[in-house]
């Protein structure tokens, strides 16, 4: 058959099994691989080593599930037990839902007499001073609080791989929490709006005050072996942006879109997308959180982080390795802030990552400081252009900072082929994200 033919032959077999697919009400381009018991690749970061990341992939058939609305998750995560599983999420799901599937508003978590009127009355700044709060209104904020936590805290045991089937796969609401436990797998998700309904005023946070939200996305806690990929993960639905403010401070619903942090280990994040949020990753969670030494080893790989306002990634003790990364601040963006924060003790070795930034950013604004001492970082692209972001930044920062070295003291050993900066802008565009896995 000549070579025309064949294309030709080729493409009317993909053009059938497209209309078949869609006569099924299927999208045309839904995952046919089953994806369900893959394990991470033998080099891919640091969760391929000391044995390496296979999450629930000796799951017996028994225990993989199907699972398409929030309490036929809740069974299937059986409680975070350490029973090998498969959970494959159809479909959206909204961890915001009543036992039978009835959306809750914030209205139905308040109790106790909650009433957002009444708590900024209660604790305004020019009446009630600098003090914790406390009180009735307090009291009922935190028992309100906890009602929510119990619908959307989500924990996923030891020995689990959590998949989305085909590219329309999300999971709404929630804060997946994988607390003390080995060996999971997450991918193929979109991670959507864990959003607080009462967050908690702090006088004394940073100055003026803050308000502090309880929910990250995806949490990481004395986690070790996992790997997260091609995972997308925002505040879809309701920007923070878009919130009031009270206290002269923006009202924030969402915390972390990921956070590794109390001596989590061995981590591989790749081919996923932070977008759209202002504390996208957190690596580490305390200056003084010392037991995180030799802990906090994170491989960060063609990831796509858009409109994040800052900590892409924060990190503080660990060695992390961040190559082939793209990072996108739109036209429109005025609250950024940095992408690299640079923390006590931390080991940041960057290689081959691309920055695409307004005119009203500069290089110099890509890294932050936080008390840390050293950074590696070559292959840096920044919009369209080499630079040299550990020279860029001491020359800027000098007279208010110390200067970074250049020794991180290690080099890493575990990780995939590393393209040009300029090819993985392109490449991580095209394929970071759920519903991109090849």
């Amino acid at each position: 058959m000549p070579p025309h033919t064949r294309r030709g032959h080729r493409l009317l077999q993909v053009t059938l099994t497209c209309g078949l697919l869609a006569a099924l009400g299927a999208p045309a381009n839904a995952e046919t691989r089953d994806i369900s018991r893959d394990t991470l690749a033998p080099d891919d970061g640091w969760a391929a080593a000391d044995g390496g990341t296979t999450g629930g992939s000796t799951a017996d058939d028994a225990h993989v599930f199907t699972v398409r609305n929030r309490s036929e998750l809740v069974r299937a995560l059986d409680g975070g037990s350490a029973t090998p599983k498969i959970i494959k999420i159809a479909g959206t799901i909204d961890a915001n839902t009543d036992d039978k599937g009835k959306r809750l508003d914030c209205d139905d978590y308040a109790t106790g007499g909650y009433d957002l009127k009444k708590y900024l009355a209660a604790y305004d700044p020019r009446t009630w001073g600098s003090a914790k709060p406390s009180g009735p209104q307090e009291e009922a904020r935190q028992a309100s609080a906890a009602r929510q936590a119990e619908r959307v805290e989500l924990a996923v045991g030891s020995n689990t791989t959590i998949v989305g089937l085909g590219d329309k796969a999300v999971l709404k609401g929630a804060s997946l929490q994988i607390n003390g436990a080995d060996n999971v797998i997450v991918r193929n998700l979109e991670l959507r709006d864990a959003y607080d309904c009462f967050p908690g005023w702090q006088p004394n946070t940073g100055g003026l005050g803050d308000w502090k939200t309880a929910y990250d996305t995806l949490w990481l806690r004395g986690a070790t072996h996992v790997w997260i990929d091609h995972v997308t993960a925002s505040d879809k639905g309701h920007p923070d942006e878009d919130e009031p403010t009270y206290f002269g401070r923006n009202y924030l619903r969402h915390d972390g879109l990921l956070d590794i942090t109390n001596a989590s280990d061995l981590v591989t994040v790749s081919w996923s997308r932070f977008a759209d949020h202002d504390k996208a990753m957190l690596i580490g969670n305390g200056d003084t959180a010392t037991g995180d030494r030799g802990k906090l080893r994170v491989t960060l790989h063609h990831n796509e982080f858009d409109s994040a306002v800052q900590r892409a990634p924060r990190v503080r003790f660990g060695q992390v390795h961040a190559y082939n990364n793209r990072y996108v601040v739109p036209e429109d963006a005025h609250d950024y802030r940095y992408s690299w924060g640079v923390g006590t003790e931390s080991a940041i070795y960057a290689e081959n990552n691309a920055f695409t930034t307004p005119g009203h950013i500069e290089a110099a604004d890509l890294v932050k400081s936080w008390n840390g001492t050293a950074l590696h970082a070559t292959g840096s692209l920044f919009n369209g252009y080499p630079v040299d972001l550990l020279a860029i930044n001491n020359a800027y920062n000098s007279g208010s900072e110390r200067d970074l070295t250049a020794d991180v003291g290690w080099k890493p050993a575990l990780h995939g082929k590393i393209d040009t900066a300029q090819r993985a802008d392109r490449e991580v565009a095209r394929g970071a994200g759920a519903g991109r896995i090849p």
